[in-house]
């Protein structure tokens, strides 16, 4: 297998080192500059001598323009003793996932590339860069800063410098030794920090095995230009450093070979790992042959790891662990938790200063028998559907404000890939608004593998109201957030750009006219600006969100759309199907479709409070409130039953817990509902109907005489509101009886929390309905299946029961509901 036998070395050029520092400084600063991306520059003081160096800083998204002064991520400089600028540090160029970036599809990566290819294991730790200076100084620096961090604990650079003394010791050379030597080379050496004592990640490294991982060794050029691995291997072994694991491939086909039978496991010589680096040569861009890399990430075991993390540090700080994968195993691991963490009361300080992490986990594992791998595998066998699985039932959730270019980029998505897009400006109705703009995505899911939920979503509680309500509906629905970063600091260049574009748009928008001055306008835009809540995937309810994707205001909304489309390939590859990631032509075509075909049919208003306060006076001064001017009184709706309204999330867990361990035979009906979407949008245990008021006529007089008194009910919808209650009841969840037509529970009523009242149901036996087979086999056969019950049993009939153990009790809400 070839090799490439010598060194690479190459000087530096003071001229090229002098343009790329001027086209950085030109895009300083928090707007965009003129070459449309940003940098921040931070300087810091070398301990021990009078030298300074510059750290140079970009967004990860703007790695992926054209034509940047530089592409590595982790640059240093300094102006030397005669004046002149150089590198003193340099990381790799920013290198992407697998199917991340055009670059990185295997189709572009097959023809595009050559060997050999080096495939080197992950390290799961941090990146240390080592370099000489001028004086002989080492230069130890984790990506983007040296030093002390301020609040006086040590920093990766610190604890990376205790390393290099160490490593360097074990064959007797000095700092001012390795110094000079990479100083001669020009060049900075690459390493990973992996030191459980000092900090945990995801994968274990015992005392033995610590260390800095020396895994690259970089020209000092603006150019990418790096050793190949026998050579860095050869290095670590001089200077003492540890060595990184990597095998060799000479075509690329066997390269796809390798990491899809590792990824089956996310196992690599008897040992978990995050993936693997590629390094080899493209010409990509250049047309050139020159260095190198993508990255293959294996989601699994390793996301699930870092799940139990957060949820073990949710816990110690008392709060709610929130997950939304690996469910049952994750409620196993949290119950081992909670007792370890019980049993030795140290243990939650530890574990949140990153000490004992590994260790729990791995203690966890041993007490089930099982390996990470090996819980993946059984979740697979037993259907759990992970993101690479994931065929439809996706809904994507911009979080913007007026003039980023959510709509067009909406567009865009359905124009190449057939999604459906539901615009809220198009919703009409007076009431209820937020629930039928859920409604008519669910709705366009059940035809459609992915919806654009195009609202502007700035608020949380509108994030929330989305993912609650859609939820409902498709349990399994994933949401997809298309967060628009607002930056404060960045306001005055975020609002340039909206301005610009909605000013350029004219009358084509639903909520901005041509007719209001651009005083109006603006002052429309910045009340969206103020209340922008930025997207914190930490919190509810944002933590709902599947993924988030950042996407850059000030970019164009071709930029934005192919961010979405990279991030989204590699997220849910069977989306899309067997359709390929779509050309740089396929998408400069959809944004001038979406652009060019976009017109407003429909036209609404916002306005300001003042403007409000005016629109009401006038209508009032002109009879729109009240009898004037001969307006019609509004026909009272008639309640149609009365009813105890039970949590619609707890219900659907209880139901998930009965039927997780069932039979196939027994968890057919259920999961059959749950496919077809047939289980219940609520959930209530009726008191009584409209049509039974004249059989229990002293009942329905209590009840609509409670209603009289102030608690009205509400109209009948599919996403009941909290109105004003009648009053409170306990509801225990008996038995679940079901046969090939519908699904209920059996309940028995008791006052509720602080009440004596004695809510009782008319029915036979008072039950909530789970769900019914189809359109045609309505809620109230659960009265025909549970007389059946009462006088037959189940087995042979077709009815089927299930005791619910635990004396389950749910708090109930009395309530009307009003007739459609």
């Amino acid at each position: 297998m070839a090799q490439r036998q010598e060194a690479p070395y190459q000087p530096q050029d003071r001229q090229e080192i002098g343009e790329m520092l001027r086209g950085l400084d030109g895009n300083k600063g928090k707007g965009k500059g003129k070459g449309g991306f940003s940098v921040k520059k931070s300087t810091f003081d070398v301990d021990g001598t009078d030298i300074k160096v510059d750290s140079w800083r970009m967004q990860d998204w703007d790695y992926k323009k054209p034509n940047l002064p530089t592409y590595a991520r982790g640059l240093f400089t300094t102006i030397d003793r005669k004046g002149h600028p150089e590198i003193v540090v340099r990381g790799y160029d920013k290198f992407f996932n697998h199917g991340e970036v055009r670059e990185t599809e295997w189709r572009n990566v097959e023809n595009n590339t050559r060997g050999p290819y080096e495939l080197s294991v992950k390290e799961n730790g941090c990146i240390i860069f080592i370099s000489g200076l001028e004086d002989g100084t080492l230069l130890v620096c984790s990506k983007h800063s040296t030093g002390w961090r301020a609040d006086t604990e040590v920093s990766h650079a610190k604890a990376g410098e205790k390393w290099v003394d160490r490593h360097l010791a074990s064959v007797g050379k000095t700092r001012q030794d390795l110094a000079m030597k990479l100083r001669a080379m020009n060049a900075t050496a690459v390493a990973e920090l992996c030191d459980d004592e000092f900090e945990e990640h995801v994968l274990a490294y015992s005392p033995d095995t610590a260390g800095l991982y020396l895994h690259g060794i970089n020209l000092n050029l603006p150019e990418f230009a790096t050793y190949p691995h026998h050579l860095i291997d050869k290095f670590a072994d001089e200077w003492g450093f540890k060595k990184t694991t990597y095998v060799l491939k000479d075509d690329i086909k066997d390269v796809k070979g390798f990491l899809d039978g590792i990824g089956e496991t996310g196992n690599y010589d008897g040992r978990d790992t995050e993936g693997f680096v590629i390094r080899c040569q493209s010409k990509a861009n250049t047309g050139e042959w020159h260095d190198w890399f993508f990255k293959y990430k294996f989601d699994e075991p390793y996301l699930m790891y870092r799940q139990w993390r957060e949820c073990t540090k949710a816990i110690i700080g008392g709060k709610q662990p929130k997950y939304k994968k690996h469910k049952k195993v994750t409620e196993d691991y949290l119950l081992f938790a909670r007792k370890q963490l019980h049993a030795n009361p140290g243990m939650g300080k530890a574990y949140m200063a990153n000490h004992g992490i590994i260790k729990l986990r791995d203690d966890f594992l041993a007490s089930q028998g099982l390996k990470g791998s090996d819980i993946i595998r059984q979740e697979e066998q037993n259907g759990e559907v992970s993101n690479d699985a994931v065929t439809k039932d996706v809904v994507l959730v911009p979080a913007a404000t007026i003039g980023c270019g959510k709509t067009t980029v909406g567009l865009a998505l359905c124009k190449l890939f057939g999604w459906g897009h539901v615009q809220n400006d198009n919703i009409t109705v007076k009431k209820g608004k937020p629930q039928a703009f859920a409604t008519a995505i669910t709705n366009g899911l059940s035809e459609d593998t992915a919806m654009v939920a195009d609202r502007n979503n700035h608020q949380r509680r509108e994030r929330k109201q989305l993912i609650d309500d859609v939820s409902r509906i498709v349990p399994n629905a994933r949401f997809v957030c298309l967060h628009f970063v607002h930056d404060r600091s960045n306001y005055d260049a975020i609002r340039q750009v909206t301005r610009d574009r909605v000013i350029t748009r004219g009358d084509n928008h639903q909520t901005i006219h041509a007719s209001k001055g651009s005083e109006e306008i603006i002052g429309i835009m910045e009340g969206f600006l103020h209340r922008f809540e930025p997207v914190n995937q930490d919190a509810s309810p944002d933590d709902g969100f599947d993924l988030i994707i950042d996407l850059d205001v000030a970019a164009t909304s071709r930029e934005n759309l192919e961010t979405v489309i990279s991030k989204m390939y590699v997220e849910y590859p069977r989306l899309f199907g067997d359709q390929d990631m779509p050309t740089s032509d396929d998408m400069d075509a959809a944004i001038e479709a979406a652009m060019k075909n976009y017109t407003v049919d429909l036209k609404h208003e916002i306005k300001g409070r003042d403007d409000r306060r005016g629109q009401q006076g006038r209508k009032q001064a002109n009879g729109v409130h009240g009898q004037a001017n001969g307006s019609a009184k509004p026909k009272e709706k008639k309640t149609e039953y009365f009813a105890v309204q039970v949590s619609l999330a707890n219900v659907n867990r209880i139901l998930e817990a009965l039927f997780r361990e069932a039979s196939p035979e027994d968890a057919r009906m259920y999961n059959t509902l749950k496919s077809q979407r047939r289980v219940q949008p609520e959930f209530h245990v009726t008191l009584i109907h409209r049509a039974e008021a004249d059989k229990h006529p002293d009942y329905w007089d209590k009840l609509e005489g409670l209603r009289a008194k102030g608690a009205a009910p509400t109209e009948q919808r599919a996403f009941p509101i909290s109105d004003p209650k009648l009053g409170s009841c306990k509801v225990r969840l008996e038995r679940l009886v079901w046969d090939d037509r519908v699904m209920a529970f059996v309940v028995r009523l008791s006052p509720g929390e602080g009440s004596t009242e004695q809510w009782h149901s008319v029915n036979a036996t008072a039950h909530i309905t789970v769900g019914t087979a189809a359109p045609n086999v309505k809620p109230v056969e659960s009265n025909n299946l549970l007389a059946k019950w009462l006088q037959e049993g189940s087995g042979a009939n077709g009815v089927r029961e299930m005791v619910v153990k635990g004396n389950v009790e749910l708090e109930g809400t009395v309530r009307g509901v009003l007739s459609r």
